[in-house]
């Protein structure tokens, strides 16, 4: 079962790209049932309600779709020992680029088709699992920017746009990243699953989708300067060897400020501060290319 998010990505690139990776599904002796996500929370349902026909559940949109269907999988203890696999048609594709996922239609049916399910340990949010990532300050404040009609019309551009409001009314913040009884202090904080962030870049060179565990990016100067420093070093791909970026790996966190500030997970806003993030209960099944496409990637 495809669940689609026609609000991920340009509507008529979706369309044809989705429409050609179901030929080539179907060529390949597959049955395919496409099911379309229209109103928020749609994605979610899919996912949880998915009869046990279905061998495979794939979220065909961004980061946040396939969130929504990851919860949706976690919502029905049936589903949990099916695989989960996505077709990477949003904006930034995270995990896409994580698992070194191919971007045409026949490479992308041929890994749904044939490739393997491997079990990876989701993050958790609050109530929430995520795959990718989950953060708080600047980082998530500009995730709260995005205007979602600039988004769908004009995809990384509407995130710049976002980024540039969020500096021009930039207010310093301080937040408290507590570990078991250690208390760090932050001007943002991501909780990273994996190496990629934004795209392809690497924000957490170590982190593993296969581990139970967590790498939190730690960012320990505020202000513009700081937070486009930031941004230059991570487009460089030299981020995690800033002496003011600290890496910690653990199971559990507690993310904590003065402000109620918003949180997101994989892209979309989850809640606001405080908040516990950690790992997930239980490992998923994800349909991911072979180890020889993770080399390539590098």
């Amino acid at each position: 079962m495809i669940i689609v998010n026609p609000a991920a990505g340009r509507l008529r690139g979706l369309r044809r790209r989705l429409d050609r990776v179901v030929a080539a599904l179907r060529r390949r002796g597959c049955a395919v049932t496409l099911r379309h996500a229209g109103a928020p929370g749609d994605a979610e349902r899919l996912a949880r309600e998915a009869e046990a026909e279905f061998d495979v559940i794939v979220a065909a949109g961004g980061d946040g779709t396939l969130n929504a269907v990851l919860n949706g999988i976690a919502g029905n203890v049936a589903a949990l020992s099916r695989p989960l696999a996505l077709l990477p048609f949003g904006t930034a594709n995270v995990l896409a680029h994580e698992i070194a996922m191919p971007r045409d239609p026949e490479g992308l049916a041929a890994v749904l088709a044939a490739a393997p399910a491997r079990p990876v340990w989701p993050g958790r949010i609050g109530e929430r699992l995520f795959l990718a990532m989950a953060s708080s300050g600047f980082d998530a404040a500009v995730v709260a920017a995005v205007n979602p009609r600039l988004k769908r019309h004009f995809g990384r551009f509407a995130v710049v746009w976002a980024i540039l409001a969020c500096l021009a009314r930039y207010r310093p913040c301080e937040l408290s990243v507590r570990i078991g009884d250690i208390e760090h202090r932050a001007a943002a904080a991501i909780a990273a699953k994996g190496r990629c962030y934004a795209g392809r870049y690497v924000v957490a060179p170590e982190a593993s989708l296969a581990a139970p565990s967590l790498d939190l990016v730690l960012f320990e100067r505020d202000g513009r300067l700081a937070a486009l420093r930031y941004l230059w070093v991570l487009l460089r791909g030299r981020l995690a060897a800033r002496p003011d970026v600290r890496i910690v790996r653990c199971r559990g966190a507690l993310i904590s400020a003065a402000q109620a500030l918003p949180v997101e997970a994989d892209g979309d806003i989850v809640g606001r501060l405080p908040i516990a993030v950690g790992v997930g209960p239980l490992p998923v099944l994800l349909v991911q290319p072979g180890p020889a496409a993770a080399n390539r990637r590098g």
